[in-house]
């Protein structure tokens, strides 16, 4: 009789493992993630507000952080700061892209400065009061150079007029000012944010942006809540990659090297801020 109870017992709990096994295994899919992490550079704390990345060349980066009127130039082989250019006050500075040898700064009410000659010894700064400053509630946080249109491009992060979607504005080299209408619209009720879990407004907001150096693509960071858009030459969204945040802790920097090389900067959260080498899983 124990025999028989004994053998019905494990019977009993081999039938329940199998079954827990079963209903348990589709509550954690096995998920590749939109990306790998390639290289991690920890940044100093004078950039610990790192708020825009600009490539330069011979594995350098120039940087400017959120409060402080400093273009930093960053050495990806020593890890270390090189050199600082001083062009302005206090300020809420979120952008920098770089033609040649001139730098320009966004900042978040849309003024920009450029910075002529920056690496030298004498350079020179100009004060840009765009026309993209005069719209209400503007707050632009992604600027990148596209140097074969003689332009740069401005990404609208938030605005008054900007929760159903937001702007791409050009800053044309040759005005020195922006244009009044935006190149494109990024609309927010498009399928591809079907995924988002979020209200309309908040379902994608523009850090900054980038211009792949071979295929033309647009690659839109938003850091509030992870992920890059990326669009044709048009605007029309191609792709969304959701990126895990712990990985990005708070990503506002974004360029690329002349042989497609992605960079992303975050801002200090749990850790310091720093420059992470990312290639993309792409369908």
């Amino acid at each position: 009789m124990k025999k028989i109870n004994f053998g019905i017992v494990a019977v009993l709990v081999l039938l329940v493992s199998v079954f827990s096994f079963k209903e348990r295994s589709p509550e954690k899919p096995k998920m590749d993630p939109a990306y790998e992490i390639l290289q991690k550079w920890d940044l100093p704390n004078a950039l610990s507000e790192v708020s825009g990345i600009a490539w330069l060349g011979e594995e350098r980066i120039a940087c400017v952080q959120d409060e402080d009127g400093i273009i930093f130039i960053y050495n990806l082989q020593t890890s270390k700061i090189e050199s600082k250019t001083k062009f302005g006050n206090g300020g809420d500075y979120e952008g920098i892209a770089v033609i040649e040898n001139d730098a320009y700064i966004l900042r978040s009410d849309g003024i920009i400065f450029k910075v002529g000659g920056f690496t030298g010894q004498d350079p020179q700064v100009q004060k840009h009061v765009t026309t993209t400053n005069q719209l209400h509630g503007i707050n632009l946080e992604g600027l990148c150079a596209d140097p074969a249109n003689n332009r740069l491009l401005m990404a609208v992060k938030e605005g008054r007029n900007f929760n159903k979607n937001k702007g791409i504005y050009v800053f044309d080299l040759n005005k020195n000012n922006s244009d009044k209408k935006p190149l494109f619209l990024l609309e927010l009720s498009d399928s591809i944010f079907d995924g988002v879990d979020e209200k309309l407004k908040n379902r994608f907001a523009p850090g900054e942006i980038g211009i792949h150096p071979q295929t033309g693509e647009y690659f839109i960071l938003d850091g509030t809540r992870p992920k890059i858009l990326i669009t044709d030459e048009d605007g029309a969204p191609k792709e969304l990659l959701m990126l895990r945040s712990r990985d990005f802790g708070n990503p506002e920097g974004l360029t690329f090297s002349p042989a497609g090389d992605l960079y992303i900067s975050n801002e200090a959260a749990d850790g310091p801020a720093n420059i992470l080498k990312v290639s993309l899983n792409r369908k």
